[in-house]
């Protein structure tokens, strides 16, 4: 059974003037979960939220919370992300040298674990961890902004990760994150990703975020089916 198509507006790229509207505008035209980027200025060169953002997310929809610690040490606030509302924490493998603890404590809490790898960093680290993973995170660009170009390599990448999924009887989603448009979307999808999510391509389309995730979703569905 092929894993189910899951699309992720990035809040990041919303208009903070009007997010709750954003929000519900994803969500009613059949976004699955809303991606929340944390980033401290030190893991990445970039600074967006803290866990209050995620009080807000629950406050404001239904909508699964998922959310990405682009942040060093990320064992400091897993406790304050988990009272905040979050449904999912996707840790660094390049940010923790417990990587095994804190997974284990995640999924302690109840909350779905998941793992990211940036660009160049060796795949072995997520297969040692997959036993340990509802979520495997691809990152298709350098992490810590929002708008950069999607890196062709990454590619192969999920398709080694897939490969891992089927060999190993597992059903991990694979999420991409980083230049996912309408260009972009199916040739990762046909590698093997399941998860999408998308900031720029959804929030700053022309015809309103409404439209652009209809049309995101529709594409991910008819590339899965190939």
């Amino acid at each position: 059974m092929k894993p189910t198509i899951k699309l992720a507006p990035s809040i990041l790229a919303a208009n903070f003037a009007h997010l709750a509207k954003d929000i519900k505008d994803v969500e009613e035209a059949g976004a699955d979960l809303l991606h929340i980027d944390i980033m401290d200025g030190n893991f990445v060169p970039n600074i967006s939220f803290g866990p209050h953002m995620v009080e807000v997310c629950k406050k404001v929809s239904p909508l699964y919370r998922d959310v990405h610690l682009m942040i060093e040490k990320p064992e400091r606030y897993i406790a304050d992300f988990v009272r905040a509302g979050a449904n999912n924490l996707t840790i660094h493998a390049e940010a923790s040298v417990h990587l095994h603890r804190l997974l284990q404590e995640i999924r302690d809490f109840g909350l779905d674990t998941g793992l990211a790898v940036n660009p160049l960093t060796p795949l072995a680290f997520v297969e040692e961890a997959l036993p340990y993973l509802d979520k495997v995170l691809v990152m298709t660009v350098n992490p810590g902004f929002g708008g950069q170009r999607f890196i062709e390599t990454s590619i192969e990448r999920i398709r080694k990760v897939a490969s891992w999924r089927s060999s190993y009887g597992l059903e991990f989603d694979i999420q991409v994150d980083g230049g996912i448009d309408e260009t972009t979307l199916t040739k990762v999808v046909q590698a093997g990703a399941n998860n999408l999510v998308a900031g720029s391509a959804i929030f700053n389309h022309s015809k309103g975020s409404a439209v652009s995730t209809k049309q995101l979703k529709e594409l991910a569905l008819a590339a899965s089916l190939y």
